[in-house]
């Protein structure tokens, strides 16, 4: 369970790095949109695990490893944001968010069943 202090401090990490990506994403990923579904920090608040959904590419691992080779880049933009509300600039680690995947999967699964014949429930007299 996450404290009061690393959600607020996740939800800051989480706007400033949208508005990052928003605005210099086209630079790592050209015509991919990125949404950064959910950011975890550890208590010491030193690293920032920042999960991606990536929208608009063939290739989700090829996209992480496009934004991992940018991390450091990406890290001095975001301390240049938030330089003045913490005393350290977290470490980041990025991961793919595959729970859209996840809910599809799902969903088909789902279809499949409610498509399948039903077979009437046999009564024993």
């Amino acid at each position: 369970m996450e404290s009061k202090r690393q959600q607020k401090f996740a939800g800051v990490i989480q706007q400033d790095l949208a508005t990052i990506f928003q605005r210099e994403g086209m630079n790592y990923l050209p015509h991919t949109m990125v949404t950064i579904t959910k950011v975890r920090v550890t208590p010491d608040l030193a690293i920032a695990r920042i999960f991606l959904s990536f929208f608009n590419t063939a290739d989700n691992q090829q996209a992480l490893q496009t934004i991992k080779s940018h991390a450091s880049e990406i890290r001095y933009k975001l301390g240049a944001r938030i330089k003045d509300q913490v005393r350290v600039i977290p470490s980041l680690e990025f991961f793919v968010d595959d729970t859209s995947e996840y809910v599809e999967r799902m969903d088909k699964i789902f279809d499949k069943i409610s498509k399948e014949d039903r077979q009437p429930d046999i009564e024993e007299s």
